[in-house]
């Protein structure tokens, strides 16, 4: 049975076939739960807790008891930004050898098309992949997410943000007191931020962090000290490999808080061609795992048949064909957001000095 790829539901099924990219940070901190995070519309509701550490009351018999009020969130409706990368097939391109591809293979054109069709959706998966990463480093890093949109063929942008404090200052960020490379800093620092955590009952169990701070922790004199001392369990450094170019280094016991390191040193090419990190060579998270939500919006689009089609998913595919240049495109849209379960879910320090 020939199959028709000029349907959005053919390529979905052709789409959920492919295996998926991970992505360590959004899949570890910002799961997402098809029935409550898929929206079927463009807007996505966001909602966030406002934790408190309220005790419960005394009271006489005669009282019989006080009313509590229940625990508060703050609602807010987005309308995330669209992605869509877009791969161009020709005549041209159906004619050539594929990657891969014997000299003399004799795939007939009808059949490459559908191997250049699998291939182009999981490469543009690849890529929105990618952008998904780097959106839940900066909403981890920054309590806020900057989506540069653009908004006509000549390429002009604006920004779309949604920022998850007030005001001008992010309070979920701290500034360490000395460099991480002195004897005691990181310890102190380390015990500061957890407190700003659970001050609020927010679990803080695992920091992620960038390359030199990686470095700066495994090579402090202080820690090495403590991480051998047979007396006392002051935690362990055992490097291991996690999915997506994360590595766990080891477990610190912060004055009897366990908390676990992870150095993340994936990168990504930027607009500029650059090649950097998800997150920064100087740069601390201190969090828990599924301490965040994806969120994604549906995706509205016109098909073949001049109807607009409104799809709930984390990806939905187009068939876009131009008879007069004989070629056809291929755009995979996505529509996410990432947000924190709880107002300051996460604390982002910068180490300037190491």
């Amino acid at each position: 049975m020939e199959l028709d790829l000029t349907k959005t539901q053919t390529l979905l099924a052709a789409y959920e076939a492919i295996p998926k990219v991970p992505s360590f940070l959004r899949d570890r901190y910002f799961p997402t739960v098809p029935e409550l995070d898929i929206f079927k519309t463009d807007d996505v509701l966001v909602d966030y807790k406002d934790n408190g550490r309220k005790t419960a009351p005394f009271v006489s018999p005669i009282v019989g008891g006080k009313v509590m009020t229940r625990q508060g969130f703050t609602t807010e409706r987005f309308t995330p930004s669209l992605i869509a990368p877009k791969r161009t097939l020709s005549v041209d391109d159906l004619k050539k050898r594929g990657f891969g591809e014997a000299v003399f293979s004799g795939v007939a054109p009808a059949e490459r098309e559908m191997l250049l069709t699998m291939r182009d959706l999981r490469e543009l998966d690849e890529m929105t992949t990618r952008t998904e990463e780097n959106m839940a480093a900066e909403t981890l890093i920054n309590s806020k997410c900057i989506m540069k949109t653009i908004t006509d063929e000549a390429g002009t942008t604006q920004n779309n943000e949604i920022k998850f404090y007030t005001g001008d200052v992010n309070p979920y960020q701290y500034t360490p007191t000395t460099g991480w490379d002195a004897g005691g800093a990181i310890l102190d620092d380390l015990n500061a931020m957890i407190d700003m955590l659970t001050v609020k009952g927010l679990p803080a169990s695992e920091i992620v962090v960038g390359a030199d701070v990686a470095a700066a922790i495994v090579k402090n004199e202080e820690l090495q000290k403590m991480l051998h001392n047979n007396r006392m369990n002051m935690g362990s450094i055992d490097p291991k490999e996690l999915p997506a170019g994360a590595r766990y280094i080891g477990d610190l016991n912060v004055y009897g808080k366990i908390i676990a390191v992870i150095a993340y040193t994936e990168v990504y090419e930027n607009d500029e061609g650059e090649i950097v990190p998800y997150i920064p060579a100087d740069t601390v998270v201190l969090t828990a795992p599924a301490s965040g939500r994806g969120l994604y919006g549906a995706v509205t689009q016109l098909e073949l048949d001049n109807e607009f089609y409104t799809h709930p998913g984390r990806r939905v595919p187009k068939y876009v064909p131009d008879q007069a240049k004989n070629t056809r495109a291929m755009i995979l849209s996505s529509c996410p957001v990432f947000i924190p379960k709880n107002k300051g879910a996460w604390i982002s320090a910068v180490v300037t000095k190491l």
